[in-house]
């Protein structure tokens, strides 16, 4: 119905007879609003109530059914033509009397108010929600624009909450297809890869191939140390990545006796699968070169290894071997608890836990009863034994006003790492046994826990193994060796092996040195190994021992006084590939070896051919220039001047390297010699 100015009149729930609470009224009141804008709310609502008073006035008239007729057939059409999800919507959400306003989440940021809503804080908006339920008002005006208010902001909240609703539903789903992404491309590769701020890991995961592999049962193969065949056994399960336990019948002596029990043969290497005998080299190269070596380990290796089977060795237990008190170990023990021992001065020095000879003999007589003669002969017999020695190194036993000191009375023991305590007192092995032994042992050692090329240790893994702790239980039995019963080649593999081992040894107790000469000094001195009853360090090793005591690099003292008892044991003559079989724990170090006593020499020939062609020479014909190791300046002395050494290195080059240096040699030309820099950090 048409207005005078030609307006339209709204319809109001006068006119229509509407009850405010009624739904009907709610749907007019919102679809008035949303087509008259929301820029103009308040507006619209003043127009509403001006509206309302025209009509009451025209609804006396005669006329005013028709009208009002004509109004709810409007208001039917409307309702018809619009979204019926969106009004069954409203319908139900208005169809509760109290109307309850819904926050969002505190943590989530706060939306914008929409224009004609008042902006409510946190606090107001917790008392509005605590506060009793709103009720609309029948007959007030301000209820009216309450009513139009109130299902606003409700409306605003729902459709932000379904909106949040529909992102959380989205992501979720996103979610889901990256899992079947990553699913998918599990299939397709074994690496799955995590992306994470500033940081990316990637991890590789099992396939079933490799699972499969991981037997449940146990290979074992009996070896010897520095074997062929048990070194390509070794590589084959280190290649394939096999578990394995290897028992090492050098190392542990006494299961010679189970192999022989097993096979009714001590040959090596013996693998075996639980407690089935595969067979040696010659079984496993056979059934892996007719492809039947998987299926037979999968046949073998598919159950639990039973008890039957050859039991790995033990950590901590040592084999059991008859011990032999030394006959002379009485004597000694008497002798300690009865002998005055004290610190004395003599020659301007204070010396420590002494006793004099005279004050021992009269200790042998009232003991054995015995003549004073045979008191000294004991005493002598003691001192060979190196049970006891002169305090200044003298003499070896003599009666009168001499001054001896028992072997753990000694002031060099605390540096001794073969030292525990006190003095082993069982008979002595003979040197012999004792460098094959230490040899063997320290072979095992690198065979397990070293690179193919002797250049790369595995400290960590040396210092937890078996062999180590019996290698250190070996030592001990040097405290009262006698040295001097070895052969010539005997002596220079013993010393050479035990420099290396020490070397390891000094690692693991106490790090190695560095670049800091200050620490080399005190590493390569104070390390000490008691020998024969003579301290033994890195530098009376090289230097007293291997290089006929010849001073060290830029020291002026020699390792040996003109008294000394070890001077006996120095070598004649410098051999200069000792150079080459003595590791120092460093990269820039030939890499550790361990030597035969049979075939010492040409073991030493070799390791000089296999250092000079990897690093130790390069020789630079457009500048002609030789590059040589820092050892040759270190030991000039050694190998002799300049031209006298590159005349040596001829025979232990190849063809190649050997005719370039010829070459410079011959032509009569100047030829320079520059050393390369010494990377002395860890070998691991």
């Amino acid at each position: 119905m048409g207005l005078p100015d030609g307006g339209v009149q709204i319809p109001t729930a006068t006119d229509i007879n509407l009850n405010p609470q009624s739904p009907e009224f709610f749907d007019c009141e919102i679809n008035k609003k949303v087509s008259s804008g929301d820029d103009c709310g308040e507006q619209e609502t003043e127009q509403v109530d001006s509206d309302d008073s025209s009509v009451n006035d025209s609804s006396n008239s005669d006329g005013g059914s028709d009208e009002i007729e004509q109004r709810e057939i409007h208001v039917d059409n409307e309702e018809k033509s619009g979204d019926a999800e969106g009004f069954r919507k409203n319908r139900n959400d208005d169809e509760a009397e109290p109307t309850e306003v819904f926050h969002p989440n505190p943590q989530l940021p706060r939306p914008e108010a929409p224009p004609g809503v008042v902006a409510l804080d946190t606090e107001e908006a917790e008392k509005i929600q605590s506060s009793p339920l709103i009720k609309r008002s029948n007959s007030s005006p301000e209820s009216a624009a309450a009513a139009v208010q109130i299902p606003a902001f409700g409306k605003f909240f729902r459709e932000k909450s379904n909106s949040l609703s529909a992102a959380i539903t989205k992501r979720l789903s996103l979610l889901t297809d990256d899992n079947n992404d990553a699913s998918e491309k599990k299939k397709v590769s074994n690496i799955t890869e995590f992306h994470l701020s500033g940081l990316k890991v990637t991890v590789k995961l099992k396939n079933e191939k490799e699972e499969k592999e991981q037997f449940k049962g146990r290979i074992t193969f009996f070896s010897r140390s520095n074997c062929r065949d048990s070194t390509a056994v070794r590589s084959f399960l280190r290649d394939r990545k096999l578990r394995y336990v290897e028992i090492n019948i050098d190392v542990y002596p006494t299961r010679e006796k189970e192999l022989f029990e097993r096979t009714r043969s001590t040959a090596v290497p013996q693998i075996f699968f639980n407690e089935k005998l595969f067979g040696g080299l010659v079984a496993l190269n056979s059934l892996r070169n007719c492809g039947l070596l998987d299926e037979r380990m999968k046949e073998l290796l598919c159950r639990k290894c039973p008890d039957d089977a050859p039991a790995p060795p033990v950590y901590g237990f040592d084999d059991p071997e008859e011990e032999n008190p030394d006959e002379m170990v009485a004597t000694v023990r008497v002798l300690r608890q009865k002998l005055p021992i004290q610190d004395r001065l003599m020659k301007m020095k204070i010396v420590k836990n002494c006793f004099s000879s005279s004050e021992m003999v009269e200790a042998l007589i009232h003991q054995f009863d015995c003549g004073r003669k045979k008191a000294v002969e004991i005493g002598k017999q003691l001192a060979r034994r190196h049970f006891l020695h002169h305090v200044f190194g003298e003499n070896e036993f003599e009666d009168g006003n001499h001054f001896y000191r028992f072997l753990e009375h000694e002031p060099f023991i605390p540096r001794c790492y073969n030292f525990r305590g006190a003095t082993n007192d069982l008979e002595p092995k003979s040197a012999t046994t004792i460098s094959v032994k230490l040899a063997k042992i320290m072979s095992a050692i690198l065979e397990s826990y070293a690179s193919e090329d002797g250049y790369h240790l595995d400290y960590l893994g040396i210092s937890n193994s078996e062999e180590f702790r019996r290698y250190v239980n070996l030592m001990q039995e040097l405290q009262r060796v006698d040295i001097s019963t070895l052969s010539v080649s005997e002596r220079l593999a013993f010393f050479l092996n035990l420099h290396n081992a020490m070397v390891i040894h000094a690692v693991i107790s106490i790090g190695h040195p560095g670049a800091s000469v200050i620490d080399r000094k005190s590493f390569n001195s104070d390390f000490v190994y008691v020998i024969g009853g003579s301290p033994y360090s890195f530098t009376t090793i090289i230097n007293g021992v291997l290089r006929n005591n010849r001073r060290p690099p830029y020291t002026f003292t020699k390792p040996f006084g003109s008294g000394d008892k070890r001077l006996e044991l120095a070598f004649p003559q410098v051999n200069p590939l000792i150079h080459f079989g003595i590791c120092n724990g460093s990269k820039s170090s030939p890499p550790v070896r361990f030597f035969t006593p049979q075939g010492v020499e040409s073991e030493l020939r070799f390791a000089a051919r296999e250092f000079l062609q990897k690093d130790g020479i390069h020789v630079d014909l457009a500048k002609r220039t030789v590059h040589l190791t820092r050892i040759f300046k270190w030991f000039s002395v050694d190998f002799g001047q300049e031209k006298e050494m590159l005349k040596w290195l001829n025979g232990y080059l190849d063809a190649t390297k050997a005719g370039l240096l010829s070459h410079l040699s011959g032509d009569g030309g100047a030829v320079h010699v520059v050393y390369q820099d010494y990377d002395w950090s860890i070998n691991c």
